[in-house]
């Protein structure tokens, strides 16, 4: 079998302003400090960059991605969805901020046909209990799997299994960390539900997760691990941070870490053949006309296309096509933009033995050497 090739993203947030522009949106009550109308982040994006026709069609948001999915056709179509589906008020008590989407409007996932939303992360049970299983079900309606998250803990840590041809298979295992700002009050047990939870870096960290994959990885199978931690700005990694991936590719058959929760993109690297993306950085989001840190440019969103050997896991290419956040809409990134992104990736300080190179003009690629 020829190099198999995956479209990764990072956290998608499609609640909020974003519902308030789609066909059937939830009501538009906020808890937040500042903002108490959904409909005021419309309104901060349309100050920003103009006006936006509503209600949009589900495929608005994907925008310029959509022709990139159709032009490399991915084996595999992943992202961690940072939104509860559902129309519940139950907004989970003392925290700031609550993300959801109405379940009419989750047809904007199936227009990108989406295989895996991972769930694993801070905003999922924003709507409570309730909000968690209305998304759980509104995603199996639709046929789109799911890991991260369920009824108990086996459920959370039941990997998604997608076919690619030849007899292999992609498992995607979905966890988070407290580092990420997942309350530790929403750690799934035996009996309660909630997310895949890991309190930090430690071996019992790592044997958690070795012990969710090692006995069902079959000959032929890669392992992606979807994982959300860290900091929300910033390029530094956390003490033990890359310790602990290296780590999960060595002891635990983790072939591929795909890490989120970083507004921005942050640093990669290859270790033992393997890809590690430290921070993938937002995708989609009504942050638009939200001032503050704007040096870290969050309006630039990428699309990760790793090609790798099907039966060892090793990165072969890595193909990156940023893009830009307009009118809740995803565009081609200007060659300007290319060009910024790659000299601060690149100087970021935390990719090792790897450099982005541009290609094709608008487009990105990796130069790596893989260290053991």
């Amino acid at each position: 079998m020829s190099d198999v090739t995956f479209f990764l993203s990072g956290d998608v947030m499609t609640g909020r302003g974003i519902d308030q522009v789609m066909r059937a949106p939830c009501r538009p009550r906020l808890y937040e400090p500042y903002i108490r109308d959904a409909r005021d982040y419309v309104r901060l994006a349309e100050k920003c960059n103009g006006p936006i026709e509503r209600p949009v069609f589900p495929d608005h948001i994907w925008g310029d991605a959509l022709a990139w999915l159709e032009r490399i056709q991915p084996a595999l179509r992943l992202l961690n969805l940072e939104t509860s589906i559902t129309t519940s008020g139950q907004a989970w008590p003392g925290k700031a901020i609550h993300y959801r989407m109405n379940p009419q409007n989750a047809a904007c996932l199936e227009s990108a046909a989406i295989d895996v939303c991972t769930l694993a992360n801070n905003h999922v049970l924003d709507w409570g209990y309730p909000g968690l299983e209305e998304t759980l079900v509104s995603l199996a309606q639709r046929s789109i799997r799911f890991c991260g998250a369920g009824a108990n803990l086996g459920e959370a840590r039941q990997p998604a299994f997608v076919e690619i041809g030849g007899g292999n298979r992609v498992l995607v295992v979905s966890c988070g960390m407290a580092s990420s700002g997942i309350p530790g009050e929403w750690a799934a047990s035996g009996a309660k539900a909630g997310v895949f939870f890991l309190a930090d870096y430690s071996s019992d960290s790592l044997d958690a997760l070795a012990e969710t994959i090692l006995p069902l990885k079959q000959p032929g199978d890669l392992i992606i691990l979807s994982i959300h931690w860290g900091d929300n700005w910033g390029y530094a990694l956390e003490p033990g941070q890359r310790e602990f991936a290296h780590a999960l590719i060595a002891t635990a058959g983790v072939d591929l870490i795909c890490d989120h929760s970083s507004h921005h993109p942050r640093g990669v690297e290859v270790h033992r053949g393997k890809l590690i993306l430290y921070g993938c950085g937002d995708f989609i989001n009504d942050y638009e006309g939200i001032r503050g840190h704007e040096q870290y440019r969050d309006d630039l969103r990428l699309m990760y296309f790793p090609s790798c050997d099907p039966d060892s896991g090793v990165l072969k290419s890595l193909l990156v096509m940023p893009l830009r956040a307009r009118r809740f809409r995803l565009r081609r990134a200007t060659r300007a933009d290319c060009r910024w992104l790659l000299e601060t990736l690149n100087r970021a300080g935390v990719n090792r033995g790897c450099e982005y190179e541009i290609a094709g003009g608008d487009t990105l690629s990796l130069k790596f050497r893989s260290f053991n």
